[in-house]
C-alpha cells in the first residue's frame, strides 16, 4: 500500500506540477492568434516545455502504476492532485484559500488512505 502511495503521490506531482508551469507559461505568453510569431513564442517558452516535460514523466509512471497495480485501487489515489494543486495556488500564485476547501482536502486526503488501505 505504502509503495502504491509513493509512486502515485510522485505521479501526482508531476501532473500538478505540469499544471502550474502550464499556467505559468500561458500568464506570460502574448495574446493567441494564429501566426507564425505566436507559435514561435510558444515553442520557446522554457514554462511550456517543462510542463510538457513533467507531463510526460507523469504518463509513463502511470503506464507503470496501472500495470502493476489494481486500476480500482490506484485511480482513486491520483485525487491527491487536488492536495498538490491547492498547495501550489497557496504557494505559488498567492491565492487565498478559504477554510471549506481545507475541510475538502482534508477529506479527499482520508478518502484515498480508506482506499490505499485496502
Amino acid at each position: 500500500m505504502w509503495r502504491l502511495l509513493g509512486l502515485v503521490s510522485l505521479q501526482t506531482i508531476f501532473l500538478s506540477g505540469g499544471q502550474v508551469m502550464l499556467k505559468l507559461a500561458l500568464k506570460q505568453l502574448e495574446p493567441f492568434e494564429w501566426s507564425w510569431n505566436c507559435f514561435k513564442l510558444a515553442l520557446g517558452d522554457f514554462w511550456l516545455w517543462a510542463c510538457g516535460l513533467s507531463f510526460g514523466a507523469a504518463t509513463l509512471l502511470w503506464m507503470y502504476i496501472l500495470k502493476e497495480y489494481e486500476f480500482s485501487q490506484a485511480y482513486p489515489l491520483t485525487s491527491l492532485g487536488f492536495v498538490f494543486g491547492m498547495i501550489a495556488a497557496l504557494i505559488v500564485f498567492g491565492e487565498s484559500i478559504p477554510f471549506s476547501r481545507w475541510i475538502g482536502l482534508v477529506l479527499v486526503v482520508l478518502g484515498c488512505f480508506l482506499i490505499g488501505s485496502k
